[in-house]
């Protein structure tokens, strides 16, 4: 017995690490080439100021979406705000800041928040292939000032879980910090018990398929796959269920993915 549940815990291993490294953390061995990404990030850029853009959600391909769970796209979630920027030279411009939360390098149960290059938000993406939302005028205004206030550092929650759960303060991930900064956005509040209240009643999280064996040893192989949040099913906040959310609301203005070859509806 003890035989076979090692045996079917080696196949579990093999099985998460499609959750485990879809987590939010910053880029390590580079995938593609550097020139290729810093290509793409400024192609990127020159897009979304060619929109108007003052701020948008922007999501990354982190790993092969082949072996993402089903309903999910992109692996990594974050805010892009048109600022005044320092350019690796020394010289003053403008350009787009991105506002991450990423997990901790030596403990992946642990978050902080960065803030870095459109470059280095691309840095060892899997795929270039951009998922991007442009909120409405109006909302962007609303997101902007909370972006810049202490809501924004006051809405983190540094236990880090891939899977959170959007309705629970338990945990929180890169996609539940931006929903929770939307919610503050758009109901003119840092509560978080209100801005739960209000994810629960109108936010649509997608679901996960996670089997019962994978779900009792998941956090085995990693804590941070933990889905103790969770009552029966699990569900978690994704650029896609944040995608339809705004769109159902009328709250975007583009939503879209951006490729090195075309652009195309999300």
């Amino acid at each position: 017995m003890a035989r076979l549940f090692s045996l079917m815990f080696i196949a579990l291993v093999a099985v998460l690490p499609s959750f485990a490294l879809a987590g939010s953390s910053e880029a390590g061995k580079a995938v593609l080439p550097a020139a290729e990404v810093a290509e793409f990030s400024n192609r990127v850029q020159q897009d979304l100021a060619a929109r108007g853009a003052h701020v948008a959600i922007v999501a990354r391909m982190g790993r092969d979406p082949r072996v993402l769970p089903r309903g999910v796209q992109y692996t990594h979630v974050s805010y892009w705000v048109f600022s005044k920027i320092t350019r690796s030279d020394g010289s003053r411009g403008q350009g787009y800041q991105v506002y991450n939360l990423y997990q901790e390098d030596g403990n992946k149960t642990r978050s902080r928040l960065v803030q870095d290059t459109p470059a280095d938000f691309f840095a060892g993406a899997h795929k270039l292939d951009a998922g991007i939302i442009i909120p409405d005028v109006r909302l962007q205004k609303k997101l902007l000032k909370v972006i810049a206030s202490p809501t924004y550092a006051a809405l983190h929650n540094a236990n880090y879980s891939v899977l959170a759960n959007p309705n629970s303060i338990q945990f929180q991930n890169c996609t539940e910090h931006t929903l929770d900064v939307l919610m503050a956005s758009l109901y003119n509040t840092r509560s978080v018990p209100q801005i739960k209240a209000n994810i629960e009643a109108h936010f649509k999280p997608q679901a996960i398929r996670l089997g019962g064996l994978k779900r009792l040893l998941a956090p085995a192989a990693s804590q941070a796959l933990t889905t103790a949040d969770h009552g029966s099913g699990v569900a978690t906040a994704t650029f896609g269920s944040i995608a339809r959310f705004m769109t159902a609301n009328n709250l975007v203005k583009d939503v879209y993915r951006f490729t090195p070859d075309k652009v195309m509806r999300f």
